[in-house]
């Protein structure tokens, strides 16, 4: 299985030990197209295009979205789109620890699943229920 994490990167790094974690958990239920997101350093080198193009064949080649949206992110509501619009299963998640209310362009979309986490163990319990439930595996 392949699977496409999205967290944001020019939107602000805050949560990339997070991402980190949550990627090193989607692992173990198949392949994490987007690994680097969890990375200190990211895209230096690649051309904005190049990038654009990168994740678009990523995205088509996934059988499941995991985004986390604890940060505003302009990019990861743009994979989000696009992975609705391939009808891929997509799993939001979001910690509310700075009271922050998550956007209605997403909790108000019945098409996305949109789950509340305070801490890695309650996000690892969510993905778990999203792989059995919706994806249907493990």
């Amino acid at each position: 299985m392949k699977i496409y994490f999205a967290g944001s990167i020019r939107g602000g790094r805050d949560e990339k030990n997070v991402y980190l974690q949550i990627i090193d958990y989607l692992s173990t239920f198949g392949e994490v197209l987007t690994e680097h997101i969890g990375r200190e350093h990211i895209e230096k080198n690649n051309s904005d295009n190049y990038i654009f193009n990168r994740d678009i064949m990523w995205l088509k080649a996934s059988s499941a979205i995991v985004a986390d949206v604890t940060v505003p992110s302009l990019g990861v509501g743009y994979e989000i789109g696009v992975a609705e619009t391939l009808n891929i299963p997509i799993l939001c998640l979001y910690n509310p620890k700075n009271n922050g209310i998550l956007s209605a362009m997403l909790s108000g979309n019945e098409n996305l699943s949109c789950k509340e986490y305070n801490n890695i163990n309650e996000a690892k319990q969510l993905i778990d229920d999203f792989f059995s439930n919706v994806i249907k595996i493990k």
